[in-house]
């Protein structure tokens, strides 16, 4: 009788738990609401989402800049935040261990996780992260698309939402993709758990967003992504078309018509961002190595505008 009055409780604790998880309270900030659930009450229960957990966890938030500060704040009694050089902690035992660090940080991560928990690895970066989860054993990993904007460290983010896609753009794949749209969720911010197909169609789109915006931009000294959008889309335009065709080839996946007019939107929507082509070996490197291989085999290279572009910022070798 005590077990099944303890598992009532435990019953009624949840349905309260996604009562309001799903409808935000009046007046109540993101982080008020979060904390204010009891730990117990919003740990996961035995239903999932596309196959990932559809509820927050207490977990490990790896990187304390503005997304790990931003995850910090919607979270719930019992996450720890890991700063550099911080060891991984014991507990929370298990849940979403959330990598917010840069993408140079991400084998350090990694190994410095223990072996039973690297399947919990949440990542968040931008830039192809294929090959390294491989190469890490670890590609079932869960991955996140982050369409978010928080300009300075403590700030309100701007959710990726654009008048292309009102649906939001942040995207979530893996075990813990459901975790994470719940903890945005209590933010009131958007996020789709998505399956690995249409995970990868998305993932090439924010790939080609980047890659191609920084170009542009850094071509002309840096002007910010609205301006990139609003003052050089016939530059920008044909080598979208470019990359989204080299992408498509080497994913081998078809991206849905009109994807030049979704991401010019996301220029529009966060158009205050500044341009710089970075992290070469994870972002542009990935369309330069595809173009060197073709040329190599004797083929023509089939980002012509991308190479001329890292060629004029001598970036590359011509």
């Amino acid at each position: 009788f005590a077990a099944d009055a303890m598992l009532a409780v435990l019953q009624v604790l949840t349905i309260a738990a996604r009562a309001l998880l799903l409808t935000p309270q009046a007046g109540m900030s993101a982080s008020a609401m979060a904390r204010a659930l009891p730990a117990r009450a919003i740990e996961p229960s035995a239903e999932v989402s596309g196959g990932a957990m559809a509820f927050d966890v207490p977990s490990i938030i790896v990187g304390g800049g503005r997304i790990g500060s931003l995850l910090l704040d919607l979270g719930c009694e019992g996450d720890v935040l890991v700063r550099r050089g911080e060891p991984m902690p014991a507990s929370p035992s298990s849940g979403p261990i959330y990598v917010c660090t840069r993408n140079d940080a991400l084998a350090g991560v990694v190994a410095a996780t223990p072996a039973h928990r690297r399947a919990d690895l949440v990542f968040l970066q931008n830039g192809m992260l294929g090959d390294f989860l491989r190469e890490q054993d670890l590609p079932e990993a869960t991955q996140v698309l982050v369409y978010l904007a928080v300009s300075k460290l403590g700030e309100a983010p701007i959710d990726g939402i654009t008048d292309t896609n009102p649906e939001g753009l942040t995207s979530a794949c893996g075990p813990w993709a459901g975790a994470f749209a719940a903890r945005l969720r209590k933010g009131g911010l958007t996020c789709h758990v998505r399956g690995a197909e249409e995970y990868a169609q998305a993932m090439l789109e924010k790939h080609v967003w980047i890659c191609g915006f920084m170009l542009v931009g850094a071509m002309h000294g840096g002007i910010t992504v609205g301006q990139v959008e609003s003052s050089h889309s016939d530059q920008l335009r044909p080598l979208i078309s470019q990359l989204c065709a080299s992408g498509e080839a080497a994913l081998g996946i078809k991206l849905a018509p009109g994807a030049y007019d979704r991401l010019a939107a996301y220029g529009r929507a966060v158009s205050h961002f500044p341009t710089a082509v970075k992290e070469f070996h994870w972002r542009n490197g990935w369309f330069h190595d595809i173009s060197r291989r073709a040329v190599a085999e004797g083929r023509p290279d089939p980002t012509p505008l991308h190479t001329a572009g890292l060629v004029q910022l001598g970036i590359v070798d011509a």
